[in-house]
């Protein structure tokens, strides 16, 4: 059999193992570990006899797939399998175990993973996952009050904790961020918080965990010798990977500007690691001739790039886009000391093999697809090298150096191009933006961060001057950014495309990029414009779409016509430095094609419903704000054109009424608290109502019972007050008569929302309900039958946490 055969092959092999792999990451639920080992007992011989027999390798990829399906489906069952047992969530567990990686400091205290030596429940032994995510939070956090966090918690210390545990669970919107796969694929198993009572105790060091404890260290030197805090943060995250020393700021400067995958340790790091590493180890193996007749340098070099690159990404903390690339270069630095020369697509595919096997997972991340394609890009748009004749040699010695830098600097910037070319359809996909400055902020800050400033950060740790240079420089950088990221226009922002468009657009990429006719490249415009500009689907003429956010303990309603938004409430602020409206509302809105937000309606001040109002002033235009805040009130001073909602206010978009039906406007400086002050809002279009109440009481629910019965009758109602039991009386239900009710809440939220009694309530009524939890988003369009869509059932996969629910 020729090679060329072998070859092909070998790619049908491995396309196959890489569809068996994407196939099982689309399972809802998982099959018994059992079922997933029969498979791939089974697929091992059907895999041997095929490839023996060359009448019956058609079967061979169809074994490879199964066994990929298999192999994968069960690394997930066993990973599922070790779960936190709901009946221990919630409860005071004393914890002992190691702090097992660097703490992350944040406003709000620390986080950390902790590996479990032992757990007990009033004196008795109890079964955990070995390894949790927890938090040491103080003062301001949605989850308790606690003490500040200790200053000397480091890395490698063995600690007794009274934690609160739950099981992994996250936010889960259309075109959201998985927080949940995120935990599943570091094989964290539950999250949770660090109680005052008793107090937490140091149990003294322990010998393992030498790398963190050194990264701990070199963070620690990074904080006491750089005075710039903001400089500090990156310069923390170049050398040891504490991405979360970076300023909120800084990340949306870095994003804006096409940077941020240089400012975290990424794949591009660890193989410029790599490069410079084996560069000093060839040049040392070649002035020893023991060392040349032992090995050949370049196979050295290699072998010493790969050892450097291992090190190095362990050192930043053996994060999963490092660990990728570490196997990525492997394979590469072993087919070259096989002598194995194969074709580039087929060394990129036996990478992605391999790290697939490794973590099936990947498949599912932004950094896999960009760290491949533009590898590939760059690859198969290479063109055709010179033949001997073809230019002038440069002249050897310091005189050949300007012709060598011209090379250089020329082949540099045709990378850049290609990949920022062929990687914007996939920033389109991912991210629904693109830097329309990342060219030009990417031609300075390459070079500059891997070049300059991460091996000063890395070096300051022998040198501690040379972290003063770095932050001087990076100081520079981030000063120009700042100037290009003022640019109009500097960012474009499109809506998510819908799957045909997202695949004819990465066709139109390739062919941009490759070395083709330019007869052919310009098939690539009609190909790359739907994802450019996708359709936006919008509700119909006298018709309305509602869309219940799912924010955690919080408010945010999404009400869209066919030509204007309304933003009811914008969520809880998480932190100090995080809020509903930059993490959840902001991202969905851009994902869904919204430009502006017409009217921005807050119920009321508390922060579980004001948290992300700031985020979307800023992020978003907002045609008005209306609400019952107090006029000194300082989001108001961010509106364009903030006024009071008073009952009675009316208006129409598109064939559909808003009305608001509290507060009456002498309810104003009464005194009332910020509950009581709630804005009410009927949705109407047609026979299809909705009613929104923000977090009104008993009291007012009477009131409004009494005053306007007839205009209650909703077909869709929005809790009050999220399920609260000062709250859904009987007597407003029977007035609202809703076909169907949505409480917003947080997962196991410390106010008990919603209240069991209520619930209860609901259902002796007999009216169906979903609560954010079990269904994360909400959405339901005017004129389709209830109970509309629930994005936990709409976006299931296996990984996704479904409470125990008693929803009907």
């Amino acid at each position: 059999m020729g090679g060329e055969a072998i070859g092909w092959r070998l790619a049908a092999l491995l396309l196959a193992w890489l569809a068996g792999v994407a196939l099982q990451l689309q399972e809802r639920a998982l099959m018994p570990a059992v079922a997933y080992a029969a498979l791939a007992a089974l697929a091992l011989p059907a895999i041997a006899a095929a490839w023996r027999w060359r009448r019956l390798f058609v079967l061979a990829p169809l074994g490879v797939a199964v066994l990929a399906f298999g192999a994968s489906g069960g690394r997930a069952a066993l990973r599922l399998a070790e779960r936190l047992p709901a009946a221990l969530e919630g409860r005071d567990i004393v914890l002992v175990g190691v702090v097992a990686s660097l703490p992350q400091s944040t406003s709000s205290g620390l986080r950390f993973r902790f590996t479990v030596e032992q757990a007990s429940l009033h004196g008795g032994r109890v079964l955990l996952p070995s390894s949790v995510a927890l938090g040491w939070y103080k003062g301001f956090h949605e989850d308790a009050v606690l003490t500040e966090p200790q200053t000397e918690l480091r890395a490698g210390q063995r600690w007794r904790f009274t934690v609160r545990l739950r099981q992994p669970h996250g936010n889960l919107n259309p075109h959201g961020y998985d927080y949940e796969l995120q935990l599943f694929e570091q094989d964290i198993r539950a999250t949770g918080y660090v109680r005052e009572a008793p107090a937490a105790q140091r149990l003294g060091d322990v010998a393992g965990h030498p790398v963190e404890r050194a990264r701990q260290r070199v963070r620690d030197a990074i904080e006491a010798n750089v005075a710039d805090r903001r400089t500090a943060g990156v310069l923390a995250a170049l050398a040891v990977g504490d991405q979360a020393a970076i300023e909120r700021e800084d990340w949306d400067l870095f994003r804006n500007t096409g940077v941020a995958h240089l400012m975290s340790i990424s794949g591009l790091h660890v193989t410029m690691f790599a490069w410079l590493a084996g560069i000093a180890v060839g040049w040392a193996w070649r002035r020893s001739a023991r060392a040349m007749f032992a090995l050949p340098a370049p196979l050295a070099a290699r072998w010493g790039g790969l050892a450097a690159a291992l090190g190095y990404a362990m050192f930043c903390g053996w994060g999963v886009p490092a660990q990728r690339t570490v196997w990525m270069l492997a394979l590469v630095t072993v087919l070259a000391g096989l002598g194995l020369h194969w074709p580039w697509a087929l060394v990129l595919l036996s990478a992605a093999a391999l790290v697939t096997a490794l973590d099936p997972w990947a498949l599912l991340q932004p950094g896999f697809w960009l760290s491949f394609v533009a590898v590939g890009l760059l690859m198969a748009s290479e063109p055709a090298r010179p033949g001997p004749d073809a230019g002038a040699a440069a002249p050897d010695g310091w005189r050949g150096w300007p012709v060598r830098l011209a090379r250089a600097a020329q082949g540099g910037l045709r990378t850049q191009v290609v990949a920022t070319l062929g990687l914007t359809p996939l920033g389109l996909l991912f991210f629904q933006q693109v830097s329309l400055v990342g060219l030009a902020a990417n031609l300075v800050a390459i070079p500059l961060v891997t070049l300059l400033i991460t091996p000063l950060a890395l070096l300051g740790a022998f040198a501690a001057p040379l972290w003063a240079l770095g932050a001087a420089v990076l100081q520079g950088l981030i000063r120009l950014l700042e100037w290009l990221a003022a640019w109009p226009g500097a960012v474009w922002v499109v809506p998510a495309a819908p799957p045909w468009a997202q695949v004819a657009g990465m066709l139109g990429a390739a062919l941009l990029v490759l070395p083709l006719p330019w007869r052919l490249r310009l098939l690539a415009v009609p190909l790359v414009l739907p994802l450019l500009m996708p359709p936006i689907e919008r509700p119909a003429m006298g018709r309305f779409e509602l869309l219940a956010v799912d924010v955690g303990q919080g408010t945010a309603v999404l009400v869209r016509t066919r030509t204007h938004l309304l933003a009811y409430d914008a969520g809880p602020q998480y932190s100090r430095d995080s809020d509903a409206g930059q993490r959840v509302l902001l991202p969905l809105l851009r994902a869904r094609g919204e430009r502006r937000i017409d009217t921005l309606l807050l119920s009321h001040r508390d922060s579980d419903h004001v948290g992300g109002a700031r985020a979307l002033l800023a992020g978003l235009p907002v045609g008005r704000v209306l609400s019952s805040l107090e006029p000194q009130h300082p989001l108001l001073a961010l509106a364009a054109a903030p006024a009071r909602c008073e009952a009675g206010q009316a208006w129409e978009w598109d064939g559909v009424r808003f009305e608001l039906l509290r507060p009456p406007a002498d309810a104003y400086g009464t005194g009332l608290k910020p509950n009581a002050m709630s804005c009410v809002l009927r949705v109407a279009a047609g026979d299809a109502t909705a009613l929104l109440t923000g977090d009104i009481e008993r009291e007012q629910e009477a009131a409004l019972v009494a005053l306007q019965p007839a205009a209650l009758r909703s077909d869709v109602l929005v809790v009050p007050h999220h399920g609260s039991r000062t709250s859904s009386t009987p007597a407003f239900l029977a007035a609202v008569q809703p076909q169907f009710a949505v409480f917003q809440a947080g997962y196991r939220n410390r106010f008990g929302h919603p209240a069991p009694e209520v619930v209860e309530r609901y259902r002796r009524l007999g009216i169906p309900w979903v609560a954010s939890p079990d269904c994360g988003a909400w959405r339901w369009r005017s004129g389709e039958a209830l109970p509309g869509v629930c994005e936990r059932d709409d976006a299931r996969r296996y990984w996704h946490h479904r409470p125990a629910s008693d929803a009907p």
